[in-house]
């Protein structure tokens, strides 16, 4: 696709994202909006244009912090559902907590959204601003100035290799775990494949989400609404050699092992689309930021889903991105600036997320009786449950 105006020559700017994923997408947004007296000139790269996830079915969870961050700028995909409880408990074990929308005093928890919605409405933010596009385009590998002025960036299309000069370059290009190089991060293979899909059920109980623990690991069920609010996004943890087998399953064979695991507290499940498997770990940078590049999103941290914190965690990496760039310029400083704000929230985020999923997925049994204590003392201490749910809602902004 085109520029959306003329290049500057050479093609310098102040910031270029590579990656135009949810999490580019909104820090485009974000500076477009927030720094319109600096005049910062933007750039995003990507191998592939936005608009070619739009029909993409994966479900992605989204805080209600998150929803106040995105709703103002238009950028608030138009199939979001509603999560007015969540429910947590042990499959066959005790122990059970419930997170209601009302003690919070908030319109919902958080809320379901196809990815393919998520990054068209982001996508028609960014193409309303004065953003330039190189998209389809590689990045190349970077390169600093000896003077550390700028990063140089090379970029290649299908018939042409341009280079970029910019003074700030965001890393926003994420994958799953096991995609990206591990150097300078910390890593954990928790030895579990997630199987996902979309499922239906015969007896849906709406805008109530589902995390059931069980021998194998977690099983999330999140609302996404559609006809009789039966369908819902299924997020099933387990061996990796379990995972391969039931890969092989007919959809009816594997509903009905689905079934065995999580019980039948949604009446039975009808169908199953979209499915897919990929492996879990942790993979974390040590630092966010390098002299003038930065990373945000799952470029700087890859998630366990257990808690369905990884876009929620990036956005807020790109907002606090955003707010320092506009007060301080494309600038080291400004760099530094955000990594030091954001150091409080990622360990607090990455560290529950990688207790939750260390804790729930052995099959042992005192420890199974461990977490059946902790799910009761949530639910008998409001105080502690209600700091953990707003940090998984809104995590730690300075």
């Amino acid at each position: 696709m085109s520029d959306v105006r003329p290049l500057p020559s050479p093609h310098e700017f102040d910031v270029t994202i590579v990656g135009a994923g949810p999490v580019g997408l909104a820090l485009a947004a974000w500076l477009a909006r927030r720094s319109a007296s600096a005049a910062l000139s933007v750039a995003l790269v990507d191998a592939r244009e936005p608009e070619a996830a739009a029909g993409d079915p994966r479900a992605i969870a989204i805080s209600e912090g998150s929803r106040m961050l995105l709703e103002p700028f238009g950028a608030w995909p138009a199939d979001a559902n509603a999560i007015e409880r969540i429910h947590v408990s042990q499959r066959g074990r005790f122990g059970r907590t419930l997170i209601e929308r009302a003690e919070h005093r908030l319109p919902a928890l958080g809320y379901v959204a196809r990815y393919g919605s998520i990054v068209h409405a982001l996508a028609l933010a960014v193409r309303r601003t004065q953003t330039h596009w190189f998209t389809p385009c590689r990045a190349l590998p970077p390169q600093v100035n000896a003077g550390n002025e700028f990063v140089t960036l090379p970029i290649q299309s299908a018939h042409v290799q341009r280079t970029l000069r910019t003074r700030v370059l965001i890393n926003a290009e994420g994958g799953l775990y096991g995609e990206a190089s591990t150097a300078k991060r910390a890593t954990r293979d928790y030895g579990q494949t997630a199987i996902v899909g979309i499922v239906s059920v015969s007896a849906p109980q709406p805008h109530v989400a589902w995390e059931r623990f069980t021998d194998e690991g977690p099983i999330a069920l999140l609302p996404m609404g559609g006809v009789r609010h039966a369908d819902y996004a299924l997020v099933w943890c387990m061996q990796p050699a379990q995972a391969a087998r039931r890969g092989a399953l007919s959809d009816a064979q594997l509903l009905t092992e689905l079934g065995a695991a999580f019980g039948e507290r949604m009446g039975r499940f009808e169908s199953i689309k979209g499915r897919a498997a990929f492996p879990l770990g942790l993979v974390a940078a040590h630092t966010l930021v390098e002299g003038r590049m930065a990373s945000i999103g799952n470029a700087a941290q890859t998630l366990h889903p257990v808690a369905g914190q990884g876009l929620n965690l990036g956005l807020r990496d790109a907002h606090a991105l955003a707010d320092a760039l506009a007060h301080a310029g494309a600038t080291p400083e400004a760099l530094a600036e955000f990594a030091r704000r954001r150091a409080l929230d990622r360990r607090l985020t990455i560290g529950a997320t990688d207790t939750l999923a260390r804790l729930f997925t052995v099959d042992f049994g005192p420890l199974a009786a461990l977490r059946g204590l902790a799910l009761t003392a949530l639910e008998c201490l409001p105080p502690a449950k209600m700091a953990l749910a707003r940090q998984m809602m809104f995590g730690q902004r300075r």
